[in-house]
């Protein structure tokens, strides 16, 4: 009995791999990217650390690890990067408007002075985006100049 559930089990984590997700791969026009928009530099401080630190959730452009190719993690991993997506979107800056803008600068600066990004869970695999407190000093100088 033990036999036949553990081979059943092996053949759902099998066919379950078929199942297609829609990966965030696609390179976006980077004119409308918050680099473009408030003309920073490729290779900048900050440009460097939006791309270690916020893109992988928070842009159009996810670096997919190995791992996130195996289903059921690359469903819960589509399902969190979608979701930061629907609430900032660096890739596509030049849509929004003015005000929203504005409130997502104030979002920004508030979640950095608040330790809350990028998110532990993230940081755990990924050690190069955790936070220095001069590259938050430096986020902050930007987000505040705007």
């Amino acid at each position: 009995m033990k036999s036949k559930i553990s081979i059943g089990i092996v053949i759902l984590l099998v066919l379950i791999q078929f199942i297609p997700i829609k990966r965030n791969e696609r390179l976006a026009d980077e004119s409308f990217d918050i680099s473009y928009y408030y003309n920073l530099p490729k290779g900048s401080e900050v440009s460097n650390i939006l791309k270690t630190s916020c893109y992988d959730c928070h842009s159009n452009n996810t670096s997919s690890p190995w791992y996130s190719k195996i289903a059921p993690v690359s469903w819960y991993l589509a399902n969190h990067v979608n979701g930061g997506k629907k609430k900032l979107n660096f890739s596509e800056w030049k849509y929004l408007d003015e005000a929203k803008r504005e409130h997502k600068i104030e979002e920004v600066i508030e979640i950095i002075q608040d330790d809350e990004m990028p998110l532990t869970s993230y940081t755990l695999l990924h050690q190069d985006a955790k936070l220095t407190v001069e590259e938050k000093e430096n986020l902050l100088r930007f987000f505040e100049s705007l």
